[in-house]
């Protein structure tokens, strides 16, 4: 957890209630976490999830890894400890986002448990929906489909904490949902997370 270093500070609460902005919005803000290799499909089914939620009414944002690390996270590495504020900083951009009533989909390797297992205890203390979907393909087929040609550069020795081949990933332990997207179509995929959030009454 990190320090909180300034003092003096209080939480204002206002007048316009999270249940306010979700009956204004026709719709409860929850966070879908995507985790998984990179080249897994994260990026990809988070596209296509946020597409369909607009077609069908419902108001989302996507954070993605990349773009968020060309942001408000440009500060930060890939040790171990910048991985964890990145994912810090995550957790509270998804939290507002959901206090808002907005649905929001996070794509981030997010390799270490313990990372988003915070993001879930800060889901959690402020009674948030959130919902992590491990999109769990092989290596070798993450390595095979490689969009950036991160993999090649990693077995070069050109890039360093290369989740998957010189630091772990820690798969999640009891994820909401599963998608083996090696093996389902990208409509599947979908298909699959519009019946889990309307079974939990989010849309």
């Amino acid at each position: 957890m990190a320090e909180q270093k300034a003092t003096n500070v209080h939480w204002h609460d206002g007048e316009v209630s999270r249940d306010d902005r979700q009956k204004l919005l026709k719709q409860k803000g929850a966070t879908l976490w995507f985790t998984g290799l990179s080249g897994s499909g994260k990026s990809t089914v988070a596209v296509a999830l946020e597409k369909a939620l607009i077609e069908k009414g419902h108001l989302c944002y996507r954070l993605d890894g990349d773009n968020v690390r060309l942001g408000i996270n440009k500060n930060l590495g890939f040790s171990a400890e910048d991985r964890a504020e990145n994912i810090r900083r995550i957790g509270e951009i998804s939290k507002l986002f959901v206090d808002t009533g907005v649905i929001v989909l996070s794509s981030f390797v997010s390799p270490y448990r313990a990372d988003r297992d915070l993001v879930r205890e800060l889901h959690d203390q402020s009674d948030m929906d959130f919902l992590e979907i491990f999109v769990d393909v092989p290596l070798s087929v993450a390595e095979e489909r490689d969009p950036k040609g991160l993999y090649k550069k990693a077995r070069a020795g050109e890039i360093k904490n290369f989740t998957g081949i010189d630091d772990p990933y820690e798969a999640p332990e009891k994820p909401e949902v599963v998608l083996n997207s090696h093996e389902m179509s990208l409509e599947k995929e979908v298909e699959v997370l519009l019946e889990e959030m309307s079974k939990r009454g989010i849309i």
